[in-house]
């Protein structure tokens, strides 16, 4: 996706607003503004005024012909000096319009990063805390890339950046830049750095635009932003959205939220800005987890028998509140999961920016912004810790000598196990039901027909209830000067920096329990009861559907990370054709994490409480120990690119950088993991085509995560890997003719692992393997025909991902998919734009992972396993007005 109509006029064409300057920031501390044909140097007030004025086409026009001028967008994320473009940068840069991304219509903020060529989005678990991975990294987090909006990272670390910020009608554009600068330019990006870059506010005239949104599946959205001068130098702007959200599963709860941006500017005569923003989210989201699958000898995957994977979800209106017991020493002994609130994300985001010219030739700059956020997390997550053991027919599950149950021991004091318990507890007994909840009807286990019979498969499950609340207080700052020097037929433009980062969170992950349950949509919750001769219920062996509490451990910990980073970008332009790019950050981090200590004795459940189990099971004891460590580490780039002739440019470009690890619940996360990446290609322009072909590696050495311990839940088991990857990633653009356009990006790499170690013994053969959840093959075909007389355009896409494997022992492949959507734009007016997509228009079957709670080393047993599957076939159809 080298240009996709990325001119700025493109914006409009699918109805984004309207707006009077279009930004140029991210590391660049030029006030720039960034054109096709160029950029207004800094200082330069009156002609950035008058380019900044310039009117825009009305959504009606539609995008000109390419005519050579594709790769001469001026690039502000991860550059510095505000002249490189994409032809004659050393780095690999991705830029996306307004228009592209509504043309994508994601379902999710993750989904936008599908437009950025290597990089493999999980987009199933809904519209946030999905997974995404470059260049052959180890898939199922959010690790070596960062989010920015506006050149800041959302949060330092990187990971759960999607959790506080979703792309709306305030984005003019969204640049990536992979490897290279990322990785000095940007704290934990050494990946990739996505940027968000905003609407800035119109010192021209009062502009607004607003966006209708409506899905098949029960999704609604208003868009909205204004904005106007106030003086000649004094402008603001506000925007944001409402929405009602069901997700694209079937659920019976509605989600509500909103998020609001509101800037105002105030710009000097000499160039200089002062900018300062404050944004507020206020949501609950859905959020989706894995489920049981059915897979064939041929390798064949489909839903099991009433779960329709494609549309059905597990959780529903059974899981809308429960009341778990808990350590008394959080202060909460007994502690509500509630699936009704799902993900409910809160935030105030302040921010300042100021750029200030001293001369012609040295300016000064400074952005800070402070993240105050908190979410409130229900999730469940079938098959963890018990995976495919726990999914068996109900009439096992009522066999004591079968039953998945049978192993457990209730007692504190004792080492009897579930069904001896309950025969000393209910003396009485002669067999066990089912009980249903919610109506409490009770199926005997000498019903065998009924329960053969349940939800057609007869299965139950065994399902963990997830609640997690995470406070943030993200504090970030960038400052530094800029020195553009020229002389002979040399430019040079050299960029010093500051960096200055300090992140407190509070976790509590308490009371993390497991319930019975069956396997159909919007599934029923069942207490196992214990019966007498004549049928009758003597009492429950469960707790309201609760088999047992505290299954992943303690759940408390606070952590504080200290970065302070010291960096320089130099841009060395020698003649019209050779470009140098260098460049270094040094950071200092210090963590401080508070691990909450596990009772040694575990707390007895409240007097009264139903159930078996007379204790909480893993829980916190009211005291902390305290860690500390401190790391240092160095991140550094170099890049070159010549431009043969006007038409083909070749560039290459090595970095080495780093992901920190901070804290987590376990103690310390370790010392940064270094990211070594080499690249090389060249770039083609000409009229009617853009392209790039690059080939890169990627080496990465001990890269440390968490996984838990599949047969102990409480666990928490550290993997340290290393791996290596060769790929090559395309990325062209044609428009052979005025009404047709076709865009073509991919990627085939080559990613291996080498010396994975468990700090617990797992067993398995990992050296060599395809690291989890990491496609081979990625291919997206889009093609776009454009409709006379400004109408707007018809475009269709083929998505094509690789077979990935769910687990480093290679035991479970998933196979490869395609995915086909088409999609409008139709320009009612110059004012008025409708835009529909088409997702998934042959219900296509694509799973992005298998049970990554259940370890390293996944099987299929009876003929299921447990995976997320993407969805089924869907559509989005959105209204903008310009104003």
């Amino acid at each position: 996706m080298t240009h996709l109509h990325l001119t700025l006029r493109a914006a409009l064409l699918a109805g984004s607003a309207s707006f009077a300057c279009v930004p140029a920031f991210a590391q660049s501390t030029d006030p720039t503004v960034a054109t096709q044909a160029g950029t207004v140097p800094a200082g330069d007030t009156a002609a950035a005024a008058q380019t900044a004025a310039e009117p825009r086409d009305p959504p009606g026009a539609q995008p000109p012909a390419s005519d050579g001028e594709g790769m001469q967008d001026i690039i502000v994320t991860g550059n510095t000096s505000g002249k490189r473009t994409l032809f004659d940068s050393s780095s690999n840069v991705t830029l996306a319009s307004s228009a592209d991304i509504v043309r994508k219509a994601p379902r999710s903020t993750a989904e936008t990063l599908e437009l950025v060529p290597g990089i493999f989005v999980e987009g199933t678990a809904g519209p946030i805390s999905n997974n995404y991975s470059v260049r052959g990294l180890r898939g199922g987090a959010q690790t070596f890339i960062t989010l920015e909006e506006d050149g800041m990272p959302i949060l330092y670390g990187g990971g759960g950046a999607d959790f506080y910020f979703q792309n709306d009608i305030t984005i003019a554009r969204m640049e990536a830049v992979q490897g290279g600068t990322s990785g000095v330019l940007a704290p934990n990006g050494a990946g990739a750095t996505i940027n968000f870059i905003s609407l800035k506010p119109s010192y021209d005239k009062a502009t607004a635009s607003a966006r209708f949104t409506g899905t098949t599946y029960g999704d609604y959205r208003a868009d909205g932003y204004f904005s106007a001068p106030i003086t000649d130098s004094i402008a603001w702007s506000v925007g944001g959205y409402v929405q009602s959200q069901k997700g694209v599963r079937r659920t019976p709860f509605t989600f509500f939220g909103y998020n609001i941006k509101a800037m105002v500017e105030k710009r000097f005569d000499d160039g200089g800005t002062v900018r300062l923003t404050y944004k507020r989210i206020d949501q609950n989201n859905p959020y989706y987890a894995d489920m049981p699958l059915r897979a064939s000898a041929n390798g064949d995957i489909s839903s099991v028998p009433g779960l329709d994977l494609l549309r059905d979800d597990v959780g529903g209106s059974y899981f809308g509140q429960f009341l778990v017991p808990n350590a008394s020493a959080t202060g909460n002994p007994v502690r509500p999961f509630r699936s009704s609130e799902g993900v409910g994300v809160k935030a105030n985001t302040y921010r300042i920016d100021i750029e200030k010219p001293v001369s012609d030739s040295f300016s000064l700059f400074a952005h800070v912004r402070y993240l105050d956020g908190s979410y409130d997390f229900n999730g469940i997550f079938p098959g963890s810790g018990s995976g495919t053991a726990g999914l068996t027919s109900a009439v096992n599950y009522l066999n004591p000598a079968v039953s998945p149950l049978a192993g457990l021991t209730p007692l504190r004091n004792a080492s009897f196990t579930y069904f001896q318990v309950a025969q000393l507890r209910f003396p009485g007994v002669t067999q066990y039901g089912l009980r249903d909840i919610r109506t409490g009807a009770v199926t005997a286990a000498s019903n065998t027909a009924a329960l053969n019979a349940l939800n057609g498969n007869g299965l139950l499950q065994q399902t963990v209830l997830n609640h997690q609340t995470l406070s943030t207080k993200d504090f970030g700052s960038n400052f530094g000067a800029k020195w553009d020097k020229t002389g002979g037929n040399i430019q040079n433009s050299l960029t010093v920096g500051g960096m200055y980062y300090n992140v407190r969170r509070r976790n509590d992950q308490s009371a993390t329990a497991t319930v019975v349950n069956d396997v159909a949509n919007d599934s029923r919750v069942y207490d196992i009861v214990a019966l007498n001769n004549a049928g009758q219920v003597l009492g429950s062996l469960t707790n309201n559907g609760l088999v047992n509490y505290g299954n992943w451990g303690q759940g408390l910990f606070q952590d504080e990370v200290n970065s302070i980073a010291g960096y320089f970008n130099d841009e060395l332009q020698i003649g019209e054709n050779l470009h140098l790019d260098f460049g270094a950050r040094y950071e200092h981090q210090s963590v401080r994490v508070d691990v909450g200590n596990q009772a040694a004795i575990a707390d007895p459940v409240q007097a009264g409480t139903q159930g078996l189990y007379d204790n909480v099971g893993a829980s916190f004891n009211g005291t902390y120990t305290r860690v500390r460590d401190s790391y240092d580490k160095l991140a550094y780039t170099g890049g070159i690119n010549y431009t043969l002739t006007p038409h083909v440019a070749l560039y290459a470009r090595g970095a080495y950088g780093f992901q920190t690890n901070g804290g987590n619940g376990g103690g310390l996360g370790g010392k940064p993991t270094g990211l070594t990446l080499y690249e090389g290609g060249a770039r083609f322009q000409w009229t009617g085509f853009n392209a790039s072909v690059i080939g890169f590696r990627t080496e990465i050495n001990d890269l440390s995560y968490q996984i838990i311990n599949p047969d102990n839940q409480a666990q928490q088991t550290n993997a340290v890997a290393d791996s290596r990857t060769n790929g090559v990633q395309v990325d062209v653009d044609i428009r052979p003719i005025s009404f047709f356009s076709l865009n073509v990006i991919g990627v085939y790499q080559d990613p291996k692992l080498t010396n994975l170690t468990f700090s617990a013994t797992i067993p398995g053969s990992y050296e060599g393997n395809v690291p989890e959840r990491t496609p081979k093959k990625l291919l997206t075909v889009t093609p776009s025909f454009i409709l006379p007389s400004g109408l707007g355009e018809i475009y269709g896409r083929w998505k094509y991902v690789g077979q990935i494997f769910a687990d480093a022992g290679n035991g479970i492949a998933l196979p490869e998919y395609s995915v086909f959507s088409i999609g409008a734009s139709f320009n009612l007016s110059d004012r008025i734009n409708i835009n529909a997509s088409l997702d998934n228009l042959t219900n296509a079957k694509g799973f992005t992972e298998g049970n990554p709670r259940q370890g390293q080393t996944q099987t299929i047993v009876n003929g299921y396993f447990y995976g997320r599957a993407i969805y089924g076939r869907n559509a989005i159809i959105s209204a903008t007005i310009k104003l």
